[in-house]
């Protein structure tokens, strides 16, 4: 679509005519000398009855006026504006904590065919769908053991997510469990973030039995952050031992960082947990628009320069051409007898 930048300025193009109605040229008045061969004269120097043998007053209208509309045309700054180009940009983001300690290979869960699969398998199936169903959302992912690691930076590359969530595997970050250090990780990886909303969900079967800061204090700093961080337990809440699922420090951790703790005994129960999540952190995203715009204001301005050139070299010919070549008999001269002037014969 053609627009102009100032489109006022087209309102100038009756600017010359204005200013030649309210200033007429200034007529002169120059001294003439009469002789009896007037005729003889003009007739010599190229003019008939007193008037130009060639007239090109409407030419030169006519071209003014098309150099005067070019030039303006340029001066409007002419655009051409391309389809509107869209982009979404996402308003949250979203970090996934998922324990890969030992207790991760209990095989206490089934996937979808009912058959019997370790916990980690279970999870990525679940955490698998719920990621692909968060499009608009920034997604990260981070996995911890003996230490937190990150597993995949925050990216809208959802199945890229999805990729490296399937590519982790039970113990390879070490067979113990370190939710708070994790969540202290995750804190660290929002600081750069400059989504209006951001969420922390972590995922895990037992306690915090390697941790350097303990998980409630890292859901404090959390919270002073604008973060909000959930707490999905999986697995028997009756084990004993290093393995034992902690659920009071998973509760004070949700209500520390303004979040909500969910326990999952089973794979269903792993599904409606996330697909409570995904309706409480509802997608949403901001799509700004642009449209391009190509300056095109050379193409008059280039028209006006030849279009110029052009009339300056058809009126040198045209001058040219009509250029008297006097005989030499219609010279005139001062008669040395007399002292008046005479046409020579």
């Amino acid at each position: 679509m053609l627009s102009f930048g100032y489109p006022w300025l087209l309102l100038l193009l009756p600017l010359p005519w204005l200013l030649r109605a309210a200033a007429p040229p200034r007529r002169v008045t120059r001294a003439a000398v009469q002789t009896p061969f007037g005729d003889r004269l003009e007739a010599a120097l190229g003019r008939v009855g007193g008037a130009p043998t060639h007239t090109s007053g409407g030419r030169d209208l006519l071209a003014n006026s098309l150099l005067w509309l070019l030039v303006l045309a340029a001066l409007a700054r002419p655009q051409w504006i391309e389809p509107p180009v869209t982009k979404d940009l996402p308003t949250r983001d979203l970090l996934l904590l998922v324990d890969l300690s030992g207790s991760m290979q209990q095989e206490d869960f089934t996937d979808k065919a009912g058959k019997k699969v370790d916990r980690l398998t279970a999870v990525k199936q679940v955490l698998g769908d719920f990621l692909v169903r968060r499009q608009g959302d920034r997604v990260g992912l981070v996995v911890f053991g003996d230490a937190p690691y990150l597993q995949a930076p925050f990216s809208t590359d959802l199945q890229l997510d999805r990729r490296l969530l399937d590519e982790c595997e039970v113990g390879m970050a070490g067979p113990r469990t370190a939710l708070g250090d994790a969540i202290g990780l995750g804190v660290n990886l929002f600081d750069q973030s400059e989504a209006p909303a951001k969420t922390i969900i972590a995922l895990t079967d037992g306690n915090d039995t390697k941790s350097r800061v303990p998980p409630v204090e890292a859901a404090r700093v959390a919270s002073q952050r604008d973060i909000t961080v959930y707490t999905v337990a999986i697995g028997d809440p009756t084990t004993a031992g290093e393995d034992k699922l902690d659920v009071q420090t998973l509760k004070d951790v949700a209500a520390a960082a303004d979040g909500e703790y969910f326990f999952a005994a089973d794979r269903d129960g792993l599904e409606g947990i996330y697909d409570q999540l995904d309706k409480i952190e509802t997608r949403k995203v901001e799509t700004v628009s642009h449209r391009p715009r190509s300056e095109l204001y050379y193409w008059p301005l280039a028209a006006a320069l030849l279009l110029s050139l052009a009339f300056r070299a058809l009126a040198a010919v045209r001058q040219r051409a009509a250029e008297p070549h006097p005989d030499p008999r219609g010279v005139v001269y001062v008669n040395a007898l007399t002292g008046r002037l005479e046409l020579a014969e």
